[in-house]
């Protein structure tokens, strides 16, 4: 009976041991994506925004990228739309059909998109207007809105800062683009990693894992996503890692992974990475 006793102490010990650090950091990843979202650079507060699309089935994430849709900058906004996509937020139909109302035409196509991923079919009238120049239905957008959407050089210019095509980082300003795609490496080891979540092979994930640390914050912020939308609760590790991230794209995607892992099965024991992660001094 005593043997038993001691047992059931020492079971308690580990389980205590092994869910405290987990629970510790699920809360610090809360806090990162509660402070992104209300920081007062704009430029942080899109990209944390954006990450809240990493994590589906959440009333407390969506409400989050519901309030963004308001938000005074339009990255915010065209963020909040992409993000509530991304989840398939179907709640939050009604609040991305009002938010065709934005005078921006980058969030209008934004929200658009939002609303074609939740088979909403008002997003044709949108994508009609775009290829026609005309409208379905009377009012439906400002003449602005119109000229923009039917513009060839303006949709370019739209179809890069709203993600659409392959930006595994986040909706990132033009210029800023088009410098970092000057890097064909990063480009094109992020969209490497974008695919390859889907490989069940162990030695993928390993290549995932690594990737974490890799020196380019573009390719970090893709095997974040990738591990998140894999959904190996044993890679948590990984994430929390890169919640120490210096770069905050990398950081705010971390702490919404971290999110997607805590809520999967309790993770199965292994080593901790040793590697240090990355720091990156760019915004």
């Amino acid at each position: 009976m005593k043997c038993t006793h001691m047992f059931m102490i020492f079971l308690f010990l580990a389980v205590q041991s092994v869910t405290a650090p987990q629970a510790s950091n699920l809360d610090r990843a809360w806090d990162i994506l509660k402070q992104g979202v209300a920081d007062a650079n704009a430029d942080k507060r899109a990209k944390a925004v954006h990450a809240l699309g990493l994590v589906p089935d959440n009333t407390e994430i969506r409400q989050m990228a519901e309030a963004a849709l308001t938000d005074e900058n339009a990255d915010v906004r065209t963020e909040a739309a992409t993000a509530l996509g991304n989840m398939h937020a179907v709640a939050s139909r009604p609040k991305l059909r009002d938010a065709l109302k934005d005078t921006e035409p980058k969030v209008v196509l934004a929200v658009t998109n939002a609303l074609y991923e939740l088979k909403d079919p008002i997003a044709y009238e949108i994508y009609y207007a775009m290829v026609t120049g005309q409208q379905k239905t009377k009012d439906s957008l400002l003449q602005t809105q119109l000229d923009a959407l039917h513009s060839r050089k303006q949709m370019e210019k739209l179809a890069f800062e709203t993600g659409i095509g392959f930006v595994p980082f986040g909706s990132v300003a033009f210029e800023t683009w088009k410098t970092i795609t000057r890097d064909d490496s990063s480009a094109v080891l992020a969209q490497a990693l974008g695919r390859l979540y889907e490989d069940p092979d162990p030695k993928s994930e390993k290549a995932i894992e690594d990737a974490c640390y890799d020196p380019k914050w573009q390719v970090r912020t893709a095997a974040v996503n990738a591990l998140a939308k894999r959904g190996d609760p044993s890679t948590l590790d990984y994430v929390v890692s890169a919640m120490q991230d210096e770069n905050s794209t990398v950081e705010y995607q971390a702490a919404a992974a971290v999110v997607v892992l805590s809520t999967k099965r309790k993770p199965l024991m292994r080593p901790r990475p040793q590697h240090q992660p990355v720091h990156n001094t760019n915004p």
